[in-house]
């Protein structure tokens, strides 16, 4: 199967903590840093997550948020540390390409926020994103 989302970040699952309809799935990135995935009890199921199980995180760029440090008083449970590598501005949006010890992301945020943060190619940003924006792939 091919897949329109390009953020796919491979991994080892940590932890699985199941709720009543959903779980949150703890993988540690083969770079070294967590990220926390929100998916159903039935996907839980049907991948046969439990610790150990090699996964892909898959996440679209118009779901990934930057900011230029770290934000506390925040729910969004992923803050990963990256810097930007590629920057194209548009009319209305931007692309932005972070490289992260987990690999490479790409945000899509409006022109104007890139502008706002002060973005260029080589500043250190924190991607933001929230667990229940990551989808889980095995293979």
């Amino acid at each position: 199967m091919s897949l329109s989302i390009r953020n796919q970040l491979p991994g080892t699952v940590t932890a699985v903590h199941p709720g009543e309809v959903m779980a949150t799935v703890k993988i540690h990135l083969d770079g070294g840093q967590d990220l926390t995935a929100a998916v159903t009890l039935e996907a839980v199921n049907q991948l046969a997550l439990t610790a150990g199980t090699a996964v892909h995180a898959l996440v679209k760029s118009t779901e990934v948020s930057l900011a230029t440090g770290r934000v506390d008083g925040l729910s969004i449970r992923n803050q990963l540390d990256g810097t930007i590598t590629g920057l194209v501005t548009g009319a209305v949006m931007a692309s932005v390409k972070v490289s992260m010890d987990a690999g490479v992301i790409t945000a899509l945020i409006t022109k104007e926020a890139a502008t706002d943060l002060g973005l260029f190619v080589g500043s250190d940003v924190v991607v933001l994103i929230k667990a229940t924006e990551v989808s889980l792939a095995t293979a």
